[in-house]
């Protein structure tokens, strides 16, 4: 496979102006959830120009196929094409003006898949079986995954194996540095949850004649943070964060409602379910203690992504082989004494986790920008900047794991 690897390597650097150009048209034209019309449209016309057929799936995925038609294996390989409602302060020349950012990176993952179909469409007769691509809406709602599951793109015919790559920045990795997870649990399951305190307005200057929601919600953020630091044991990873309260608009009124959002992390599935039984108890029960009422939604939300034992070590060969052992690792090699920073598992959820549960996946963190250099911010942050050297070595990583597993 030396000559494979070689071939890809060179290739993807041939395209690197390529990759730039499609990163910054998609970064600069950032759209969020599943409203994708431009980044649909524009990924679909670049893959036409390759002459690859795309097609829609779910409420605005994109699925491709190369290779073997009807093969009885087929890799995916997966990128996310959402960005975030924020206002961009990195002093980049291409910022979107739309108010929208792509601070997590996904402009990076759409273009290193983008260069990864050009890569393989040159190959496309010398793979042995199918290769899956999957442009995915909504990786920031935790539901594009899981939408364009339900709509087919792991059948027919059915995926053996998945893969994706998340770029990184902000850390001590050189530009290019492949990190693949190891077997078992890399991102936290996630969920976001909605607290409505309704209670019942009056003057603020009688506060008898009504019922304070803004009370309630001070004490009920005091209680919640008790989960974390007093139900939990040391070893149980967790967090449980209002990060929104809205309520009331004059200073000498008591509103008739508060609402408070936030989100829930944790690695396993009983912890989970303890969290949400909790919140929902302690809002409730903290509402009634005050005479005021409340409820609690979950309106989205992923289980913990799970890395398959054997694609993981498939992958991290691959990675090795492409990059060198100096440019690939695993998680547990890095607490392992190899290399010294991140731990095995990380904070950011991922909804990849519901492809993680139909099928062998593995999920690779990609080094694209080392604080030392200047990239000292982290993901969502709105000054977050990212090395675009990454994306050969990103596209490259794509197309030779794909060409190594069906192999």
């Amino acid at each position: 496979m030396d000559r494979v690897k070689q071939e890809i390597l060179q290739a993807a650097e041939q395209e690197k102006e390529q990759l730039i150009a499609w990163r910054r048209y998609l970064h600069s034209h950032a759209e969020t959830g599943f409203d994708l019309p431009g980044t649909l449209a524009y990924v679909k016309g670049e893959l036409a120009a390759m002459g690859i057929t795309a097609k829609p799936c779910g409420k605005s995925g994109l699925v491709a196929e190369l290779g073997k038609k009807n093969s009885d294996t087929v890799f995916l390989l997966r990128a996310d094409m959402d960005g975030l409602p924020i206002s961009e302060e990195s002093g980049e020349a291409f910022v979107a003006s739309n108010g929208n950012m792509h601070a997590c990176g996904h402009d990076m993952h759409t273009a290193m898949l983008l260069g990864a179909a050009k890569l393989l469409k040159e190959r496309e007769q010398t793979l042995s079986g199918t290769v899956r691509l999957m442009f995915q809406p909504a990786e920031e709602l935790l539901s594009g995954s899981k939408d364009m599951i339900e709509a087919g793109v792991l059948q027919n015919p059915p995926v053996s194996a998945a893969m994706m790559i998340h770029v990184m920045t902000g850390t001590m990795f050189s530009t290019g540095t492949a990190i693949v997870s190891s077997p078992g649990v890399s991102a936290p399951a996630a969920d976001y949850f909605t607290i409505r305190i309704k209670g019942k307005g009056c003057h603020g200057s009688s506060p008898n004649l009504g019922v304070d929601p803004v009370n309630v919600a001070a004490h009920m953020i005091l209680a919640i943070q008790g989960v974390q630091t007093r139900e939990l044991s040391m070893g149980e990873r967790a967090t449980l964060t209002v990060g929104s309260i809205k309520g009331g608009e004059a200073a000498n009124a008591i509103p008739d409602q508060v609402e408070l959002k936030g989100t829930m992390r944790s690695y396993s599935e009983e912890t989970r379910e303890y969290l949400k039984k909790r919140l929902q108890e302690i809002a409730k029960q903290t509402a009634a203690v005050f005479l005021a009422e409340a409820e609690v939604e979950f309106p989205c939300g992923c289980p913990a992504l799970q890395n398959d034992a054997s694609v993981s070590k498939d992958v991290l060969g691959y990675a090795k082989e492409l990059l060198g052992d100096e440019k690939a690792f695993s998680t547990q090699e890095l607490t392992g004494g190899k290399a010294q920073g991140r731990g095995e598992k990380t904070a950011g959820s991922e909804d990849f986790s519901y492809i993680s549960e139909k099928v062998p996946s593995v999920m690779v963190a990609l080094a694209a920008g080392a604080a030392e250099q200047g990239y000292c911010y982290p993901l969502h942050h709105p000054s977050v900047r990212f090395d675009e050297a990454a994306l050969p070595v990103g596209s490259a990583l794509f197309a030779y794991s794909a060409c190594r597993f069906l192999a």
